[in-house]
């Protein structure tokens, strides 16, 4: 008996999976696409992949600083660490430390490219704006970098875009300088952003003169400052969860979510205060909102106890995968998780939203609840910064907080599992794709599969 015809063949039936990918892509593919045709969106997410290699150095640059709290400082090992210090952070400095000067540029440069400007520049246009709403001077009257770091991004992103648009309204109307034909094209580009350098300068000074003016604040303070409202009281484990869900997702949106701690540490530093008081009087600690929980619970190996996904990168059959889950596993081990952040990307991929934001808030709050229902010690303690497991135990010296941690972990396993697997599923028919254009192939495995499938017989 020969085959039956394509034709006739009864359609094997989806498993959950299969209909879990499907949904996926009918709901998110489209948002996906659409952002990546987008070209802000699209500069913006080139620009914070583009940062991989510099998350990772400085990534490895803050580990070292956790080893003496570990081991103690009284050994050969710690020593070392403890008096080459300086050059760990300057590392760090020069790297994550002035990530958001680096944004700048690269967005801007794949803003102007699509827009066909002069690449030069709307890096430096890009870069003028930057400054000039976030560069402030230390005591000491030397540049200070607080701004510069992953506190600026917002501010970052805002300025490189606003920027390169100035420069784009600027062209179009003609408010350049145009040089003759003879002049080289180095020297007349030049020329001709001279007077866009005026009108971004005037534009961002102003900005920055409002905002100090009318806020009294400077520009990447000014977020901070709308947010207040919303935050109350966060001694609740449903406030809890509402603060780190806002966490991830302003964080989805690559605005680092430090700028918030203005607004809660406070708030977390008087719980601790009235905790430690009520030990001390023989009593028991009963608020949850305290610094050290914050760190070791809410940033299990990272906000959005992401660790679930570099598990199933490590394990992932894109070779690209893998090698990003394995670079981004000891830093979150440490609670670092930048790498992953930026390098799957989980920032502004779609496809890592839900399990990112909607449920990277409840993975975060676990154990917060756990301490509302009185199954875990609440914290009277701030440890110094150490690896997982052990900072959650030194918050409260309860073995229970390792269970805490263990629960958070093997949820975000299960939770990043089929995001993950759909994630994977594209990386490899992108590679695939690209294995087939290098060898020369002009048919892709899906374009083969439907081929095969038509039963031609020729």
């Amino acid at each position: 008996m020969g085959e039956a015809p394509a034709s006739t063949r009864t359609p094997e039936k989806k498993g959950a999976f299969d209909k879990f990918d499907d949904t996926l892509n009918k709901y998110l593919g489209p948002i996906a696409e659409r952002m990546d045709r987008q070209p802000h969106l699209s500069a913006v997410k080139k620009a914070m992949v583009a940062m991989t290699p510099l998350l990772l150095i400085g990534s490895f640059c803050l580990i070292p600083g956790a080893i003496p709290n570990m081991i103690g400082e009284g050994n050969p090992v710690s020593q070392w660490i403890l008096a080459n210090a300086d050059y760990f952070d300057l590392a760090y400095n020069v790297s994550m430390g002035l990530m958001s000067v680096f944004v700048a540029a690269v967005a801007a440069y794949h803003l102007g490219k699509s827009y066909d400007l002069d690449i030069p520049g709307s890096i430096s246009m890009a870069l003028v704006a930057f400054l000039l709403l976030s560069m402030e001077t230390n005591e000491a009257g030397g540049i200070s970098i607080s701004s510069l770091g992953s506190k600026g991004l917002f501010v970052s992103m805002f300025a490189s875009l606003l920027a390169v648009e100035l420069y784009r309204w600027c062209r179009a109307r003609h408010f350049t300088i145009k040089m003759p034909d003879t002049v080289p094209d180095f020297i007349s580009s030049s020329f001709e952003i001279i007077p866009v350098t005026v009108i971004v300068i005037g534009v961002f000074l102003l900005l920055r003169i409002l905002c100090q003016g009318v806020f009294g604040v400077m520009p990447n303070q000014i977020f901070t400052n709308l947010l207040a409202p919303l935050i109350g009281s966060m001694d609740s484990p449903l406030a809890v969860t509402f603060y780190h869900t806002l966490r991830c997702f302003i964080f989805f949106f690559g605005i680092h979510p430090s700028v918030l701690s203005p607004i809660v540490q406070p708030i977390a530093t008087q719980f601790l205060a009235e905790n430690i008081a009520a030990v001390q009087a023989g009593g028991i600690a009963t608020h949850i909102f305290t610094p050290g929980p914050m760190s070791a619970f809410g940033g299990f190996t990272g906000l959005g106890v992401t660790m679930g996904c570099v598990f199933w990168f490590m394990l992932s059959k894109s070779k690209a995968q893998r090698e990003i889950g394995r670079i981004a596993f000891i830093p979150s081990l440490f609670g670092v998780n930048e790498p992953i952040l930026f390098g799957a990307p989980v920032v502004l991929n779609p496809i890592m939203f839900i399990p990112f934001v909607v449920f990277g808030g409840i993975l975060s709050s676990i154990p917060f609840w756990f301490m509302s229902w009185g199954w875990l010690d609440c914290s009277a303690f701030t440890p110094p910064y150490v690896g997982v497991f052990l900072e959650g135990f030194l918050t409260n010296f309860d073995w229970r907080s390792i269970a805490a941690n263990l629960v958070q972990l093997v949820a975000a396993i299960a939770v990043y599992y089929p995001f993950c697997k759909v994630y994977e599923r594209r990386a490899l028919e992108e590679e695939a794709r690209a294995q087939a254009e290098r060898q020369g192939d002009i048919f892709s495995a899906e374009d083969k599969e439907i081929l095969d499938g038509l039963d031609l017989d020729f």
